[in-house]
């Protein structure tokens, strides 16, 4: 975890949405690129809540082609400010619980929505998200989901897990 995230108690992941979103701003336009998912509407900045936030970030991932064993909760987990815009850090976890194994390992993701303060306020959110102990950003409409993405990180952990344990 870097300092800047240790001094401001919130994970690495959401730490590296903030300084993606950021450096967004300092390019110019980004293209924009549909992969075959349900194309979400985020809410204008003026309509924001966090409420509104996590049920849309609850909507997008509807849109993610995974297998409907998978369970998933999604939690705010704080708010930020930074340059001229406040950051919004939510975190979706995810589980294949059964009735053999109602308790088993979870995979996060983690999503940062930025509002900006000195663009219009009908402008929509702007959204990021990053797969828990992966570097990559992905933004929404331009990724396309993979199912295997949470199972690595469950595998992972069992694996680390059984390793400790011996």
């Amino acid at each position: 975890m870097d300092q800047y995230s240790q001094d401001l108690g919130y994970p690495a992941e959401s730490a590296q949405l903030v300084k993606s979103l950021l450096e967004a701003h300092r390019h110019t336009k980004e293209e924009s690129c549909s992969h075959g998912e349900t194309e979400i509407h985020w809410a204008a900045c003026k309509d924001f809540t966090i409420e509104k936030g996590k049920g849309q970030i609850d909507d997008y991932i509807k849109t993610w082609k995974i297998q409907p064993h998978w369970l998933h909760s999604v939690d705010f987990l704080c708010s930020t400010e930074e340059e001229n815009q406040t950051f919004y850090h939510y975190r979706a976890r995810f589980s294949t619980p059964s009735p053999r194994k109602p308790i088993q390992g979870t995979a996060s993701v983690y999503f940062a929505m930025e509002l900006s303060k000195v663009k219009p306020q009908t402008v929509p959110v702007q959204v990021r998200f990053i797969i828990e102990s992966n570097r990559l950003v992905h933004t929404p409409g331009k990724t396309t989901f993979r199912e295997k993405w949470l199972v690595d990180v469950i595998e992972s952990k069992t694996l680390l897990r059984e390793m400790v344990d011996i």
